[in-house]
């Protein structure tokens, strides 16, 4: 599998997942998280969206200087993107440990939610500028 293959692999999975967390985000909201199961989903899809995130970046920088080439990014909003991305994964890791030690919905993860949110919007945005990609890669295939 060639590298244009294994990022348009990858980035569609990542346009899935994207879907996914958005709706189950959007769920989480909407039930005032009450739902454990809906949240145990939840975390299971950042989980994979993260792990997929990872792997786009080491298909486009390997594993040297990762914080370097994002900040040398010409585009504002791969720059944000980045930002957000952090901030919502400290907030998730913050999130989860106080919902895994007392089961209820507290104040972090309602922030947690707010900067997840700005981040779709930034992911979705980084998504749309690069369309032309998915035009280009065409659906992803799969192995016999």
């Amino acid at each position: 599998m060639t590298k244009k293959e294994k990022l348009g692999l990858c980035d569609w999975m990542l346009v899935f997942a994207t879907a996914f967390i958005l709706a189950s985000g959007i769920q989480l909201e909407a039930t005032g998280s009450r739902s454990v199961v809906w949240i145990w989903i939840h975390v299971a899809i950042g989980c994979l969206f993260f792990s997929n995130i990872v792997w786009h970046l080491y298909l486009h920088f390997g594993w040297k200087s990762w914080i370097k080439r994002l900040r040398k990014q010409k585009s504002l909003v791969t720059r944000w993107l980045a930002i957000f991305a952090l901030l919502t994964l400290i907030s998730a890791i913050a999130t989860f440990i106080h919902w895994i030690a007392t089961c209820v919905h507290s104040p972090i993860g309602g922030i947690h939610g707010k900067i997840g949110f700005v981040f779709l919007l930034f992911a979705i945005g980084h998504t749309v500028k690069r369309i032309g990609f998915f035009k280009s890669a065409g659906k992803p295939k799969v192995a016999n």
